[in-house]
């Protein structure tokens, strides 16, 4: 009989290829595997499409080729035939199975199964049901069978009763019953009595997106993008058949339409929109009104002039299309479903829809969207609205918005159209030239720097205007950002466009005096600034002219005139104020940082929070639409991290610096401002290791955009992260470094504050590498620029590194005395990383001086300063230095007894507990006892610790030949190495 059975052709034959089961339709197979092995039946319900087939197809393979399979997988027209799917089930099974039965039930079975009976009466009912229970018996007695119901939903009800009846008397038979039925979402099996009573009810959820993207990675053919993928995990929601559909449409004729719609291939809606098509007219147009919102709801649809939108949804929910929650929230039952409405609507009903929304929406964004969908095509009456729009969103901060719509509007704008008649700045907004003209600076703005010089180049190639390609030029100037340097002609051709017009031609001078910063020529960026004030006045144009004062004072400052800057800087406010306060961002922030380099930090911070509007959120992001733009929310970071740096808020400036990093990445820009702003804040805040790459990497930007100003401060810090490391070969590197530094700073005539303090940091690595005579000419020079006026942390960092000098040079106690006056100089002001650096330089002078408790009381308290501000380098060389401290007692270990000292040797050669104590004969239990004692007067506590301390002990009470140290004098040896030593 088997061999008879596997021969027939509805028996269900496992395909050779095995169906893809994703990640999330494990645990319902093997549930369902489970219950089947355990003799129960099993019914896998789910949504159209959620891969009922597929885990039957996997069941077929995972319980093999013994197993005797009757099934039927009904459509929706045979719930019209009776007794279709008995006959789907027993058509195959050979005559033989049926020998057995009696002649009456025999024969009821033989009329249905040939189709000569389309009903049955009551007896007949009953040896009917009786011949299929008892041969569905019979075939149990051969092996294990399966009755396979793919479909219980479209199941006729003849076939239904007689297996429902059926299928209750299978207990303690092989036959096993699987089942599928498609429910709603959410929904629950509507026909479990045509299963066994002990059947397990499976739901099949939505799968994940992972499982989705397989899934179209499976499909084969060329590989989706990465957005087209997004697109369909988003409409198929979960459901392989949607996902698979979707994906073969997207391979054929892409995932979206002209208009950003997406696409769904008509087989797919013809199966999802049958309940949709049969409603009305009127509901079919709001339904399709609701699919245009982006939310939608009854308030807006009454707002767009549908008087029974609520009786047309109604009609919807009972369809099981869309329901209305009880805000009036519109939601569709399926995401694909909204998109599936959309698509089958005519160009000319999705205008309508858009048009009533465009009327209805109060976001003028949404406005917008709605109008150049509802008109696509040029037309001047859309253009001013969109343009409108564009302002409004980039008023609000909302950049990329601005820089789309005022994009659209241009391109709405009919082409022949001219120029507003008057327009004097070239940035009028009803003329095509002038919309690309806003577009471009919008885009450059949102930092989308292609956009906008694409837009620009257009313009200033196409436009008749003057004004019009002035402004275009300046866009072009504004993309450049850092990397000015090549930008001659462009500011050349501006002035010949500008020639008589006073406010372009301030605008002009003012990027001329931007560039000339940039590459180093202050006095020639003074003298454009001061025109460009000079001509923004005679213009009336306040913007400009703030500008200008604002970079005036810039070049002030950075030329050691700060007095002179401080001045600038109050006419320019002084000037906002009667203006209004036009662009006051750059010059509170140029004030904030005045502050900072005159060492007053609580300054500097109200100026932030007068930026940020609040003072206590000066360590958090601000709000972005405060920004006119992305080189705006740089510039505002950037002085964010200064600030936090100086203030030893280290773990904050990281976190700002990181932001400001992603600011620049996320508008696809490589700038040297943002990369300064990482390597300051990971040269006090990480290790060297993580700061060097990045202190490169900002090196290396300033290079490539021809920024000096910034490589001056990319430079200063990559060396002071090589000077915090310490060693010989942190301080050499930090010399070649520091000398470009003076070299640059001297060829552009930079003169402010942080310069002198790269001064002493030069004589500082200067006497670590043993050169008293190169770090005296050092400190020398950066005398001659300190003044009364000058910041007390300048003097504090030339006291410091005058001490280590003279401390170097065998004046122990004198450059004690220089290094804790600076100390003392520095407690009253808010630099905590300042501080404690003088502290470790004084506790490095104290101990080289054998002055255990007054170092032991610096360094201990530098420690504590770097642990609670974060300054990870410095924690580093304090410990160093107390690790130093504890391992010298005149010239050995300290206090250790003859045999602990060699305990200590032995282990920091390498050798184990046990092999100590074979060597000097005595227990494990004593090397145990005595390596105690040793990490507790050592201050240790470990083996690398310990050996790291003993090293250090042997090197600092080394005492190298003079002419190993140049420099140093004869004399003094033991002293020619200082804070890094």
């Amino acid at each position: 009989m088997r061999d008879l059975l596997s021969r027939q052709e509805t028996v269900h034959r496992v395909e050779s290829r095995p169906p893809l089961v994703l990640r999330g339709q494990r645990q319902p197979l093997d549930a369902a595997g489970a219950a089947l092995r355990d003799g129960r039946g099993v019914l896998l319900y789910g949504p159209a499409g959620s891969g009922r087939t597929t885990l039957v197809e996997a069941l077929a393979r995972r319980l093999g080729p013994d197993v005797t399979w009757l099934s039927c997988s009904p459509a929706e027209d045979d719930a019209r035939l009776p007794f279709v799917g008995l006959v789907d089930l027993f058509t195959g099974v050979p005559d033989e199975v049926f020998r057995d039965l009696a002649p009456e039930p025999a024969r009821v079975l033989r009329d249905v199964l040939l189709g000569t009976r389309a009903s049955v009466d009551e007896h007949d009912g009953l040896a009917l049901r009786v011949a299929v229970t008892r041969t569905l018996r019979r075939l149990g007695r051969y092996g294990p069978a399966a009755l396979v119901v793919d479909g219980l939903h479209w199941l006729d009800e003849q076939s239904a009763d007689v297996l429902s009846f059926a299928v209750r008397r299978l207990h303690g038979t092989a036959v096993r019953v699987l089942a599928t039925e498609r429910v709603a979402p959410g929904g629950q099996p509507g026909r479990p009595w045509c299963c066994p009573p002990d059947t397990a009810e499976i739901p099949l959820r939505p799968l994940p997106d992972s499982d989705i993207a397989m899934l179209l990675a499976s499909m084969g053919g060329s590989t989706l993008p990465a957005g087209t993928v997004r697109v369909v995990q988003e409409l198929a929601a979960g459901n392989p058949r949607y996902a698979r559909e979707l994906g073969r449409g997207a391979h054929l004729d892409g995932m979206l339409a002209a208009d950003g719609s997406p696409r769904v291939p008509v087989r797919l809606r013809a199966s999802i929109l049958a309940p949709a098509r049969a409603l009305p007219a009127p509901a079919l147009r709001t339904l399709l009104v609701c699919c245009a919102a982006v939310h939608p709801d009854l308030t807006l649809l009454r707002a767009a002039g549908i008087a029974d939108a609520e009786a047309h949804l109604g009609a919807a929910e009972r369809a099981g299309v869309a329901s209305v929650g009880a805000d009036g929230t519109v939601a569709f039952a399926h995401p694909l479903l909204r998109a599936a409405l959309y698509a089958d609507a005519s160009t000319r009903e999705r205008r309508v829809a858009h048009a009533l929304l465009a009327d209805a929406v109060t976001d003028p964004r949404r406005m917008a969207h709605h109008l150049v969908l509802a008109h696509p095509y040029e037309n001047e009456a859309v253009a001013a609205r969109v343009m409108a729009a564009a302002e409004a969103a980039h008023a609000g901060g909302a950049l990329e918005d601005a820089a789309d719509l005022a994009g659209i509007a241009a391109e709405r704008t009919p082409s022949r159209t001219g120029p507003r008649a008057g327009a004097g700045s070239g940035r009028d907004s009803s003329s095509r030239d002038g919309r690309s003209l806003r577009a471009a600076e919008y885009a450059c703005d949102a930092g989308r720097r292609d956009t906008s010089e694409r837009l620009a180049r257009s313009v200033l190639r196409s436009s008749p205007s003057p004004r019009h390609r002035v402004a275009a030029r300046i866009v072009l100037l504004r993309n450049a950002g850092q990397a000015l340097e090549g930008f001659q002609e462009v500011l050349s051709g501006g002035f010949r466009d500008a020639a008589g017009d006073d406010v372009l031609t301030g605008r002009l001078h003012h990027w001329a005096a931007l560039r000339c910063l940039i590459v180093g020529e202050p006095p020639a960026a003074a003298a454009h600034a001061r025109r460009a004030a000079t001509e923004a006045a005679i213009g009336a144009d306040p913007v400009t002219g703030l500008s200008a004062l604002t970079t005036l004072a810039r070049v002030q400052s950075l030329t050691g005139r700060t007095d002179e800057a401080r001045a600038t800087l109050d006419r320019a406010l002084s000037l906002a104020a009667r203006e209004g306060g036009p662009r006051r961002r750059g010059m509170v922030r140029m004030r904030a940082v005045l502050s900072l380099d005159g060492d007053r930090v609580g300054e500097a911070r109200a100026r932030m929070a007068e930026l940020l509007g609040d003072e206590d959120e000066y360590a958090y992001e601000p709000d972005a639409a405060e920004y006119t733009s992305v080189e705006d929310r740089v510039a505002t970071l950037l002085a964010l991290v200064r600030i936090q740096v100086r203030a030893g808020e280290c773990r904050a400036a990281l976190r700002t610096a990181a932001r400001c990093a992603r600011t620049a990445g996320d508008a696809g820009a490589v700038s040297a401002p943002a990369l300064y702003a990482l390597a300051l804040a990971a040269s006090v805040g990480s290790t060297a290791d993580e700061a060097g790459p990045l202190t490169a990497d900002a090196v290396r930007a300033s290079e490539a955009d021809g920024d000096r100003l910034f490589l001056l401060r990319a430079l200063a810090a990559q060396a002071q992260t090589a000077l915090f490391g310490g060693g010989l070969q942190g301080a050499a590197d930090a010399v070649e470094i520091l000398l470009r530094v003076k070299g640059i700073a001297a060829d552009i005539g930079v003169a402010d504050p942080p310069l002198l303090h790269w001064t002493a940091d030069l004589a500082e690595a200067h006497v670590m590498l043993g050169d008293a005579e190169a770090a005296d000419a050092v400190l020398k020079d950066g005398r001659r620029h300190v003044h009364a006026g000058s910041p007390g942390s300048v003097t504090a960092a030339l006291e410091r590194a005058e001490g280590l000098r003279e401390a170097a040079r065998g004046r122990a106690k004198e450059g004690a005395e220089l290094v804790r006056a600076a100390a003392d100089r520095l407690r009253p002001l808010d630099l905590p990383v300042d501080l404690l650096r003088t502290l470790i330089a004084l506790g490095t002078v104290e101990r080289r001086a054998r002055h255990r408790t007054a170092a032991n009381r610096a360094l201990t308290e530098a420690l504590d300063l770097a642990e609670t501000h974060g300054v990870v380098p410095l924690a580093a060389r304090a410990r160093a230095e107390l690790a130093r401290l504890g391992a010298l007692e005149g010239g050995g270990a300290a206090a250790l007894t003859a045999t602990e000292t060699r305990i200590a040797e032995l282990v920091t050669g390498g050798a184990s507990n046990r092999e100590v104590a074979a060597k000097l004969f005595i227990s494990v239990k004593t090397v145990e006892g005595n390596l105690s004692r040793v990490y507790r007067k050592i201050g240790v506590r470990s083996r690398t610790a310990l050996a790291r301390a003993m090293a250090l002990s042997a090197e600092a009470t080394a005492a190298p030949p003079a002419d190993a140290r140049p420099g140093a004098p004869t004399g003094n040896r033991g002293q020619g190495q200082s804070q890094g030593a």
